[in-house]
């Protein structure tokens, strides 16, 4: 089973060493292997998200988020986006910025008179418009799923407050814009005020919008993400897949611009990130699936839900500080690696308890 479903990930890796090795050389290679550990290590709880809402959609829609999906994340997120945001900031056009990518001059001066701007540079300013409205995005999915009511708990002494409270309406927004306004006003930049409310409220409007439509289709009284859908299709299943690639770029925002802090070379970044990280995260989401894992262990949601908000939370505090992305890693696998203990414990203590009622754990899902 284990090999079946990461069989074709373990492919890919050792093609995509081989092919950095011929590209770069040992240092090349190198730099890979760092990116794939980085990009897997940030992606458990991604996995752990994309698994909840997968297991509700249709086979067929399931099949499109592991196959045109992954075609998205890897060459669409890991690829063109960076450079479509050196095309943006540097006003280059697009071959001009993929030159610009894969042939830096040493100064600067073939693109810009003063000499002060490069691929690497150009990623890292937009940093704060990129970490709002991700950190944004994902605080909206934290709070929509710690202010909801839920039959099962984790962190009890917190989540069920914070259930309670959530019966107030609208109160996930009323916090988003809090933290939002803190944020643009007493951690970023001076001159990228302006710049991160606007990213900021874009984030919060996207959630909102596939969320609303992803609630046109509602089927079930419970809700993750933009809804919980049994075998979702049509409309409905196209609603899912949209939610889920928005997810992914938007766990993606700090993966790529922490690569920027190890190598500015966009195909070490693509064959890092994409064709090994990106490809384990889908095998990992099959995994799950299949195994029903999350029925079998209930906390993990709730786990994969905390280390979310902590990485809204982080992108937001990274407009103004520099975080480790190893801070941001072992944060999320700390809580992920927490919630699974506590499931395990649960499940010695409690043996005859049945797998939680709204997992759908019969849905298949062919890698």
């Amino acid at each position: 089973m284990v090999l079946r479903i990461f069989g074709v990930s373990f492919a890919v890796t050792v093609v995509a060493l081989v092919v950095a090795f011929l590209y770069g050389g040992p240092q090349a290679l190198l730099l890979v292997t760092i990116l794939s550990i980085l990009e897997i290590s940030l992606s458990f709880d991604n996995a752990v998200i994309n698994a909840t809402v997968l297991r509700r959609m249709s086979e067929f829609w399931q099949k499109i988020f592991l196959t045109v999906g992954i075609v998205i994340a890897v060459f669409g997120m890991r690829l063109v986006f960076p450079l479509v945001i050196v095309w943006i900031a540097s006003g280059l056009g697009p071959i001009a910025a993929l030159d610009l990518a894969l042939n830096p001059p040493a100064d600067g001066a073939a693109y810009f008179p003063d000499g002060s701007a490069s691929y690497e540079t150009l990623i890292t300013d937009a940093h704060p418009q990129i970490a709002a409205f991700g950190g944004m995005f994902l605080l909206m999915l934290f709070l929509g799923f710690m202010l909801e009511e839920k039959e099962i708990t984790w962190l009890s002494w917190i989540e069920k407050p914070l259930a309670r409270v959530g019966k107030l309406n609208q109160l996930e927004v009323v916090i988003a814009t809090t933290l939002l306004v803190i944020t643009a006003t007493a951690i970023a930049p001076e001159d990228k005020t302006a710049t991160v409310m606007i990213a900021g409220a874009l984030g919060m409007i996207t959630y909102m919008v596939v969320n609303g439509l992803g609630e046109l289709f509602n089927v079930d009284e419970d809700s993750t993400g933009p809804s919980e859908l049994a075998k979702a299709t049509g409309k409905a299943g196209f609603f899912l897949f949209l939610y889920l690639e928005v997810l992914d770029a938007s766990f993606s925002f700090d993966g790529v611009i922490g690569a920027f802090a190890i190598t500015a070379d966009p195909i070490i970044i693509a064959l890092g990130l994409g064709f090994v990280g990106a490809m384990f995260v889908r095998s990992l989401t099959v995994y799950l699936v299949r195994q029903g894992t999350l029925s079998d262990y209930v906390y993990l949601e709730h786990g994969a839900h905390w280390a979310i908000g902590a990485l809204s939370l982080i992108l937001l505090y990274s407009i103004g500080t520099h975080v480790s992305e190893i801070v941001t890693g072992l944060t999320g696998v700390v809580l992920i690696v927490a919630a699974l203990v506590s499931s395990i414990i649960r499940n010695k203590r409690n043996p005859d308890v049945g797998e939680a009622a709204d997992a759908p754990a019969s849905v298949q899902v062919k890698p």
